[in-house]
């Protein structure tokens, strides 16, 4: 018994502890002057700024998504918890059932791997990695984040649907970058329903095989939408309709895209919103 509940909790603690040296070599890398001129030519140093910019926005999503990180995590925990005190009855009464107790020590190791699960996929997105295109399905890509992006859509009384459009071929991207951009655009979604007044917020991520060898995606929402003002500067760096925010988001959404031969562009989402259209190349250009 004491084997048993104590080998998920060790292998837990060893996860989040990895995680968190993650994150902090990724603040710290993002900290760090973004490059050095005895070091890098004029050719480099803009690649060695993006990807530090990379590294800033990536981890300022992470944090945004801390309070829907400890929602979902609070939930296999206190199933856990439930558990093992369910254990401690069984094995107090004189005459317990051996399949009872194999019941309860099965949910606390499905419940384990489920709140490991999920600090994995986070680890995984703190992650910095170099930049490597290779062909990857964007419905993957989007199911990958799909539980993480629900439980910050409940955190904040929005409803996430997705629509994917079966048999999709293949685009060659960096996928870490690409669900970079899938984060910031759910997030940027988030941020503009955070303040109606009305509730039925509803965020739709969609995918279509578009004309001319191009895959779209598009990430809409039916909150206030963008104003004529705002939309002619909307993807310009440190430009901000929040009072917060940084102006970073879009900028380098719209960055990463071109970067991989794609758009990004916006329009008004009917009859109301914003919505964001991405366009990737089948072939590499």
């Amino acid at each position: 018994m004491t084997n048993c509940g104590c080998l998920p909790q060790i292998h837990m603690v060893a996860t989040a502890e990895m995680i968190i040296e993650d994150l902090s070599s990724g603040i710290a890398s993002a900290a760090r002057p973004p490059f050095a001129p005895d070091r890098l030519s004029a050719r480099e140093a803009p690649a060695a700024l993006h990807g530090r910019l990379l590294n800033v926005s990536r981890m300022a999503t992470i944090g945004e998504m801390a309070a829907g990180v400890a929602h979902e995590l609070n939930q296999p925990l206190t199933a856990i918890a439930n558990y093992a005190h369910a254990c401690e009855r069984l094995l107090s009464r004189p005459q317990t059932d051996p399949a009872d107790l194999r019941e309860a020590l099965r949910q606390i190791t499905a419940q384990t791997s489920r709140a490991a699960d999920i600090l994995r996929r986070l680890r995984a997105l703190a992650r910095s990695q170099r930049s490597e295109h290779a062909p990857a399905s964007l419905n993957t890509l989007v199911t990958e984040l799909q539980e993480l992006l629900q439980t910050d859509a409940v955190v904040h009384g929005v409803e996430l649907t997705l629509q994917l459009a079966p048999d999709l071929p293949e685009v060659p991207v960096d996928p870490g970058q690409i669900q970079q951009v899938i984060l910031n655009l759910v997030r940027n979604s988030l941020d503009a329903l955070a303040g109606r007044e009305r509730s039925g917020g509803q965020i739709t991520i969609r995918t279509a095989l578009a004309a001319e060898g191009e895959v779209q995606m598009s990430v809409a929402d039916n909150g206030p939408g963008v104003s004529a003002e705002a939309m002619q500067r909307i993807f310009d760096p440190f430009f901000s309709t929040k009072e917060n925010g940084t102006g970073l988001g879009l900028a380098i959404t719209h960055t990463i895209v071109r970067a991989h031969g794609g758009s990004l562009a916006y329009r008004p989402n009917v009859p109301n919103g914003a919505c964001f259209d991405i366009l990737l190349p089948i072939q590499p250009r």
